[in-house]
């Protein structure tokens, strides 16, 4: 194999549709309108669509769309939301810069939020649970709702890896109050820079996040909030136009390579990601697990194949999060699997030959120490 295998290639995703890219910047960039115009309103409305949710208002960053998710919902300091504890720790930025506390709950088999250890953390402070659909896989949202309609909870979903992912043939992003997403360029929908978006079925939060996202001003000087200016530009709308109306394509040729790692690497030193029933997996990262990872790392680099850590620090133990005062080993299933995660290449664009290499080289790996 000549050259290194990446984790990731973002530009074998740009020439895959290089000409409808190239033609939609040129019609942004003529069209003299670049901030709220067409592209934007016509990417909210075909992403509502695709999603099934009533309402999409386009936002500048995934982090965004968290944080204004929890303002417009109220949420804010003496409050508390549930979240899974081995997230990116984007998603409890969504909940402290509201001044809300974070109250981690272990993962499942699955790297999604354990169901059956929610109620035990709620108390008269909950207000809401975050739950994150990590990797690309939905989340066990049937008792997780039964759940937040019991103790009257918000319900808000971090989608920024879950785009077109559904549970029981429903979308993420459709089942709670609101659901957020991302359009990082790294994303199966990604953009060409940062970008993001909420979704919701409340027509309420929908005007509420408009008003929000422009300043706090539904009309021009006149405003009725203290807001923000978190906007999802014209020529970012424009391209993802683009790539959403390959979405199908695009989940369908990741899915085959996922599939093909799934029943060819054979290695037992190698736990394999697991599918939840009724849900589907629209594959952001292909994550396995291994005791000796350090090993396996050094092992891959040396034969030209990269990887990534999703995530090698749970937010509980990031110094940013200090003030918890939460100690090592307060969430162990979370701190094993930051220990152990590993991320193997993935990418729209993979060549056949890159998947053999890379299956090849996983099965060869023999643990030396």
């Amino acid at each position: 194999m000549k050259g290194k295998i990446s984790p990731n290639r973002l530009d074998r995703g740009f020439y895959k549709y290089q000409e409808e890219f190239e033609q939609k910047a040129i019609d942004v960039l003529r069209s003299g309108w670049y901030v709220l115009g067409n592209e934007v309103k016509s990417f909210e409305e075909e992403f509502a669509a695709y999603t099934g949710a009533k309402y999409c208002i386009g936002l500048a960053s995934g982090l965004d769309a968290l944080w204004i998710a929890f303002r417009v919902l109220g949420i804010g300091k003496g409050d508390e939301v549930i979240v899974q504890g081995n997230t990116y720790i984007a998603s409890v930025m969504g909940i402290t810069i509201n001044d809300a506390t974070p109250i981690f709950v272990e993962p499942d088999e699955y790297y999604n939020i354990d169901a059956s250890k929610i109620e035990e953390k709620i108390t008269k402070k909950t207000k809401a649970i975050l739950v994150v659909h990590l990797y690309g896989q939905a989340s066990n949202m049937a008792p997780i709702m039964e759940i937040a309609k019991r103790h009257k909870l918000r319900v808000v979903e971090d989608c920024a890896q879950s785009h077109g992912a559904k549970f029981n043939g429903q979308m993420t992003g459709t089942f709670g109050d609101i659901g957020c997403f991302s359009f990082y360029p790294s994303k199966n929908l990604g953009a060409f820079g940062d970008g993001g978006a909420i979704v919701t079925n409340d027509s309420d939060l929908d005007k509420a996040v408009r008003i929000f996202r422009n300043y706090g001003s539904e009309k021009r000087y006149y405003n009725k909030v203290v807001g923000a200016n978190s906007r999802l530009d014209e020529i970012q709308a424009g391209l993802l136009r683009v790539r959403l109306s390959h979405m199908e394509e695009l989940e369908q040729e990741k899915t085959t390579i996922c599939q093909r790692y799934l029943e060819e690497i054979k290695n037992p030193v190698f736990e394999l990601p697991k599918i939840r029933d009724g849900a589907t997996h629209i594959w952001h990262q292909f994550v396995i697990r291994c005791d000796k990872r350090d090993e396996l790392i050094s092992y891959l680099e040396a034969n030209n194949i990269g990887s990534i850590i999703h995530y090698p620090i749970p937010p509980h133990l990031s110094e940013a999060y200090s003030y918890l005062g939460m100690e090592k080993d307060a969430l162990p299933i979370t701190e094993s699997y930051a220990d152990t995660v590993l991320s193997i290449p993935l990418y729209i664009g993979m060549t056949k030959e890159e998947q053999d290499y890379v299956i090849d080289k996983l099965n060869a790996f023999e643990v030396q120490s």
